[in-house]
């Protein structure tokens, strides 16, 4: 298959996602009384969902962990005391460049505003990506990465950044290569869960063939999120030499149980994938549904560590606004 056939099939495959909430329920066979008076009714953050992680669903089951995960619901709306639209204090870390400079000797730049799909408890749901400099108009931020000698690991995110074509992905990376104070190149993505077709061997050729060593975090949190295709795009990340990563967020009614984390754990250990961070919930607006009590919290994370080896047990951390790192839960 020929790298312009391989990038036309993702493209279609996203272009045919779900976007209305009554055809992914239909899609799924959930029956109008699961829908009832729990819906939102309107929401300025759309539904995305690719119809391959829809298949993945458990159809007929309006609790599905992964349609939770992407389903509006009437709670969103619901105002609650410390969630707000800039829950970790990005704005404030923006440089006039428009890089992220959060902590020591990283910095983080956002490659895309657009995602493969639109999870409810997404931090940057209320980002104003509108503000960004164009694709056009990167010659700023890379200026001043380049200038920033201090700076040794730089972090692709989004957005998505492997929604980036790999032609506009390779003009972004081909900038950077020369940059000799980079050691590493890390990028945050959930494509390889969501849209694994995005994974093609012209896309790890292009990872491997980077100067600075590649590091892939993915974001999976559920084991079911894991599927054949999932699987067989991690693996083809692995063979091409790409260090993989994975973190997750700790939602309640998705994964906040010792077994489901467990198990996702030990999936992502035969997926090539080791785990990283387990996230408490960032308190962005319209995600409070979904939060954890830290009791709780650290109740799961003492159980993980007493099932798992200390390789595949997920740091238990928090991000908090002006802090020069995450912060450990213990």
């Amino acid at each position: 298959m020929t790298q312009a056939r391989s990038r036309v099939l993702w493209q279609q495959e996203l272009a045919g996602a779900f976007t209305a909430v009554e055809a992914l329920l239909d899609f799924l066979g959930i029956p109008a009384a699961g829908r009832a008076g729990v819906l939102a009714q309107a929401s300025d953050f759309r539904l995305l969902v690719p119809r391959g992680f829809a298949e993945l669903m458990r159809r007929g089951d309006p609790h599905d962990p992964l349609l939770r995960q992407v389903l509006p619901l009437r709670a969103e709306s619901a105002a609650a005391d410390g969630f707000g639209t800039d829950p970790v204090g990005e704005l404030a870390a923006c440089t006039d460049g428009g890089l992220l400079r959060k902590y020591h000797g990283r910095a983080l730049l956002i490659a895309t505003g657009g995602c493969a799909v639109h999870c409810r408890y997404c931090f940057r749901r209320h980002f104003p990506y509108a503000t960004l400099p164009a694709r056009g108009a990167l010659d700023a931020a890379l200026a001043e990465l380049a200038a920033a000698t201090d700076v040794h690991e730089l972090i692709l995110s989004g957005g998505d950044p492997l929604l980036l074509d790999d032609h506009a992905l390779a003009d972004l990376l081909g900038r950077v290569a020369g940059m000799a104070h980079l050691r590493r190149i890390r990028v945050h993505s959930r494509l390889p869960i969501v849209l694994p077709s995005r994974v093609t061997p012209a896309l790890g050729r292009l990872l491997a063939a980077q100067p600075q060593r590649c590091v892939l975090v993915i974001h999976a949190n559920h084991p079911a999120e894991l599927g054949a295709a999932a699987a067989d795009a991690l693996a083809a990340l692995g063979e091409a030499g790409v260090t993989l990563l994975n973190q997750s967020v700790l939602l309640r009614g998705v994964n906040d149980d010792a077994d489901c984390l467990t198990a996702l754990s030990e999936r992502l250990f035969d997926c090539g994938v080791l785990p990283y961070y387990l996230h408490q919930l960032d308190p962005v607006a319209g995600a409070a549904h979904f939060a954890v009590d830290d009791a709780r919290a650290r109740t799961l994370a003492t159980a993980l560590r007493s099932r798992l080896p200390g390789y595949l047990t997920p740091l238990l951390v928090r991000e908090l606004p002006g802090a020069g790192s995450k912060l450990p839960l213990l």
